[in-house]
Formats: C-alpha cells, structure tokens, sequence
C-alpha cells in the first residue's frame, strides 16, 4: 500500500516537474540568446534628453528588475543616429524621425523597419543673464542673430556642433553651417548654461528639460539664467505675442520653437518594453512632472461627494 501510495504522488508530481524545468529553460534560453547578442540591451540617446530619461529609466529599472536592463550611452544626435543605423544598438531616443533615405538603407541593408513612437514634445529655449535687458525677441530676429547680423558684443553658445539643438537651428533658419565669429558650441547643455549664468552679453539656446529641476551640479547656474519670450512675426495665423515654453503654450501649440521626442527600435524586446513603459500612464506622468508635454496626458480621475444638508428645525 506504501509503494502503491508513492507511485501515486509521484504520477501527480511528475507533469508539474516537468513544467517547471521546461519553464527554466525557456527562460534560459531566452537569457541566453540576450547575453549571445551583444546589441540586445543596448541603448542610445540624445544627450539633450538625458534628465527626463534619467528619470525614466530609474522607474523603469526598479519596476522591470527581472527584465534585460539597458545600457545607456548619451551621445551628440549625429552620434547617436550613426549607432542605431549600423546596428550598434537596437534601441534610440532621438528629437527627429529617420529620413526617407535612412529608411531604405534599413530596408536594404538589413530588410529592417524599426518601430518609432513619439512619447514627448519639447520646446528649443531662449535664455540670457538674469542681468539682461533682452526679455523677448522675435523668429525673424532669431534667423537674423543666427546668420550673424547682431549686436557685436552679443555672444551666442548652444550645446555642441553635432547635438539635435544645431540640427533644429540649421533646418529652422535654412542655414548650412553657423561660422560666424560671435556664435560658439561647447560641449553640453550644462556648459551653455554655465557660460550664460557667467556674461551678461551672452544668448544660450538650450534644451527646455535642462531648465526644469535642475541637479545639484548646476542649479545655481539655472538660478542666474532667465528664460526669453518668443514671437512668431513669420506665420500669418500666428498673433499670440511672446511666449515661454509651458506644457499649455506647448499643449496649445503658441510656443513657436518645439520638437518631438521618439523612441525607436529594431526588433528589440528591450526596446519594445521600454516603449510600453515610457507610453504608458506611468511613463507619461513622468514626462508631465519633467515640465514637457507628454505625447498623452495621463487622465486623473476627480471623485465629488455630493451631501445634503440636512437642518433640525
């Protein structure tokens, strides 16, 4: 009977047995297969955006402790496009959709079309010395100040020669390169923002989310910086004066000097579940509190209670 017993545990036993052990090799395997390529957990992104995807990736990080983590280099955009295209890394986060011809050289080169989503939308900021006069300037002032007819004195600094900031400038303005003598790109939006923070004269176009809770490291340069209104005197339907960059001017689509960020993937796990992620409630709240315009902005729910008073007569 004890023998008879014991077959009978070992009958019921033995299929979730089984399972168990073709569950730890399936998820071996599929570990396997990541660590095998080398790319698989691979990220790039452009440096402009690296406070919100800070933020990002921390959540993501402590929620996923079980997935592939990425491994983020922060790179000037020409950089990081060159990457995503030679299949250095699978995922990217960039201020700009590939081109026409990006696409096809994906299709030809690896028969690939790599997934691209917009999560945010983010605003090319003005800033000057908290001891300037300049509180606003127009469009056509701008394209004016970037093809060298300003003051001479004024001194002009953005992030660096390779960064989505100049990109943005170049295909604003129509201009090919900016050589002028009082227009300088340093290293970093922190660098821009030092440089400001320390000469009156100087005008800084930086990326918005570098102005927004600011680390510890150059708080104190955000504090001597001031952010200029812009107008928009080119667009005819356009009469909405000068504007700041704000998640409504964004929203409301006033302020005139925006840009949209995407995430992009090529047949990536990681990237597919980092999209979910940063597209996700959780994700777009984290964009909200950033001070950019999430791509959805996440629905809060307002309960009203309704009483009825009631007197004692």
């Amino acid at each position: 009977m004890k023998y008879n017993r014991n077959l009978k545990y070992f009958a019921v036993l033995s299929p979730l047995l089984l399972i168990a052990i073709f569950s730890g090799c399936k998820q071996k395997t599929d570990t396997t297969k990541a660590v095998l390529n080398p790319n698989a957990n691979k990220m790039v992104v452009d440096e402009s955006f690296q406070p919100i995807v800070d933020e990002e990736l921390y959540i993501f990080k402590a929620a996923n402790k079980d997935t592939l983590h990425p491994v983020i280099s922060y790179s000037p955009e020409n950089i990081a496009v060159n990457s995503f295209m030679d299949d250095s890394v699978r995922v990217a986060i960039l201020a700009r959709d590939l081109t026409a011809n990006e696409y096809k050289a994906l299709r030809d080169t690896r028969n690939a079309v790599p997934n691209i989503n917009r999560f945010a939308i983010d605003a090319i900021t003005i800033i000057v010395n908290e001891a300037s006069n300049d509180t606003s300037i127009t469009v056509s002032e701008i394209k004016k100040m970037l093809g060298g007819y300003t003051k001479k004195d004024k001194v002009i600094v953005f992030d660096n020669p390779n960064s989505g900031v100049v990109r943005y400038l170049k295909d604003f303005t129509g201009y090919k390169d900016f050589k002028q003598k009082n227009i300088y790109a340093l290293k970093s939006n922190k660098e821009a923002i030092k440089y400001v923070a320390e000469h009156p004269n100087a005008i800084g176009i930086v990326g918005f989310s570098w102005l927004n809770d600011p680390d510890k490291d150059y708080s104190a340069d955000v504090q001597k910086v001031k952010i200029v209104g812009v107008k928009d005197d080119v667009s005819k339907n356009n009469d909405n004066g000068y504007i700041t960059p704000s998640q409504s001017s964004l929203a409301l689509k006033q302020y005139p000097l925006t840009r949209n960020l995407y995430i992009l993937y090529n047949t990536s796990k990681l990237g597919k579940d980092f999209e979910a992620f940063i597209l996700g409630d959780r994700g777009q709240r984290i964009i909200l509190k950033s001070g950019l315009l999430p791509d959805m902005i996440p629905v809060r729910d307002i309960v009203i209670e309704k009483k009825i008073k009631t007197s004692n007569k």
